[in-house]
């Protein structure tokens, strides 16, 4: 089995094959940064243009890295939801035109479930298995049950994660985009200079929250100095920054695993994905969590966490072999929450 993945949710246009094996025959990603750069943050419709001109282009890059012509192809997936309306639209309309010129099976692809499903085309992890999803769009805690199966334990409730990265990082000078920056700038910082909140941490359930602590960078940097922010002020306040994020998840993750080992038992592994697992200060902090917990930490390798098309085409892959496909009516969807039953929380941009 052969399928093409396509990639368009934010700001990476990428295809990627991958074989019903779990081989990746190819995996190309265009990101904008770039594009976004001048603003400090993606810009919906520069991003939606930018797929618009360059989705051709990877698409042939994808098929040609990986030695195949559509004809080897025995189905196409893309990212369906949720995202950036006009990016997903080019993503699904792209591989729509694949899927009817060579009459091949269609799968709408949930971008949140390309990340849920990363682990098992890396790690070959088996459900079920706890997953911590922490990016610029969302943060959220689920037991995967399996393909589809999903119940929610936690969401953020304002911000996600990696928004709240990205705009410390502006408060801070730094470049976009505003993850890695910080990352770096905290490898020369002292994580204790500053006090900053943790929020939610010791509340009941899982939730997390964000916002407050985004507000806390701004207030402590208002406070210093006008014109004395210093490079050691930038370093040390991202370190604090990191390390008061990465406290709250610690403690959110095991509250989460303390419910999923009374709802599955027999589950033994912590799944982290999505960008900000990228992070080398959360994996390390996870793994203590997991170790702690008689739990494995299963992380996709760093490329695999960000955006990416070798998920979507997994995912894809995936549904296929359950006999999930869609027809060509489908309809690309801004919000798709993996849990539908859960209560709605306003989080993360999306309703979920």
């Amino acid at each position: 089995m052969i399928v093409i993945g396509i990639e368009t949710s934010c700001d990476e246009t990428a295809a990627a094959v991958v074989s019903g094996e779990g081989e990746i025959l190819s995996n190309v990603v265009l990101s904008q940064f770039e594009q976004h750069r001048p603003f400090g943050g993606v810009v919906p419709e520069v991003a939606a243009r930018a797929h618009l001109e360059f989705v051709d282009g990877i698409v042939r890059d994808a098929m040609d890295q990986a030695g195949k012509t559509f004809d080897d192809l025995d189905a196409v997936a893309a990212t369906g939801g949720p995202g950036l309306i006009g990016g997903v639209i080019v993503g699904v309309m792209t591989a729509k035109a694949i899927a009817l010129a060579k009459n091949l099976p269609f799968v709408a692809v949930n971008h949140l479930e390309g990340h849920a499903l990363t682990a098992r085309l890396t790690n070959k992890v088996a459900f079920p298995y706890l997953l911590l999803l922490v990016s610029g769009g969302h943060s959220q805690l689920l037991i995967v049950r399996g393909v589809g199966a999903y119940t929610r334990l936690g969401t953020t409730i304002d911000d996600a994660v990696g928004e709240a990265f990205d705009k410390s990082a502006k408060i801070l000078g730094l470049d976009y985009p505003g993850g890695p920056a910080v990352e770096a700038a905290a490898k020369l910082g002292d994580a204790t200079r500053f006090d900053l909140p943790r929020p939610m941490r010791g509340r009941p359930g899982c939730h997390f929250s964000f916002s407050g602590l985004k507000a806390a960078v701004k207030r402590t940097v208002d406070a210093l100095p006008p014109g004395d922010l210093s490079d050691q002020d930038v370093y040390d306040m991202a370190a604090s920054f990191q390390a008061a994020a990465a406290d709250v998840i610690a403690e959110r993750t095991r509250k989460a695993i303390a419910a999923f080992k009374n709802q599955c038992p027999d589950g033994t592994t912590l799944v982290v994905a999505g960008g900000v697992a990228a992070n080398e200060t959360l994996r390390a902090t996870l793994e203590q969590v997991a170790a702690s917990e008689d739990m494995t930490l299963a992380a996709p390798p760093l490329k695999l966490c960000t955006d990416n098309a070798a998920m979507i085409a997994w995912a894809g892959i995936e549904r296929f072999k359950l006999g999930q496909t869609d027809d060509l009516t489908f309809a690309p969807r801004p919000r798709w929450p993996l849990d539908p039953s859960a209560p709605s929380a306003t989080g993360a941009g999306v309703k979920a």
